[in-house]
């Protein structure tokens, strides 16, 4: 059993800046892979980001690339997701997903073995 605790959202004015963590609890050496899911009221839920545990490659969706930064800090066993230049259409509920998938999945950002979800926290931004 894994769980995943998000924290760090807020409300805040467009051009502004937020650091979401993702706390990982339990037997979790399997999910290889981590992301951030957004997903935001009347829309379908959309990945944001995703690691690659092992090597930390990365993935971003094309809507947050130079804007929003994924990590991980395994001592820590937690899972970042830096976002600056905030946009309106940034506004959603943010959830972090452990999965286990291959590698080439994980960053091409086509991996669909998320297993745990987070609860989610909410992000805000005002224009």
């Amino acid at each position: 059993q894994v769980q995943l605790v998000e924290s760090g959202g807020g409300s805040v004015q467009a051009g502004g800046s937020l650091r979401l963590s993702c706390a990982a609890s339990g037997y979790f050496a399997s999910r290889d892979c981590m992301a951030w899911f957004r997903q935001a009221p009347g829309k379908e839920r959309e990945r944001v980001a995703a690691i690659w545990r092992n090597g930390g490659w990365t993935y971003y969706d094309d809507s947050v690339k130079g804007r929003f930064t994924i990590s991980q800090d395994n001592a820590k066993n937690t899972l970042y997701l830096q976002l600056n230049s905030l946009k309106p259409e940034d506004t959603a509920m943010y959830y972090c997903a452990a999965g286990a998938c291959a590698g080439i999945a994980c960053i091409g950002g086509y991996c669909n073995g998320y297993q745990d979800w987070g609860q989610g926290t909410q992000v805000t931004v005002s224009s």
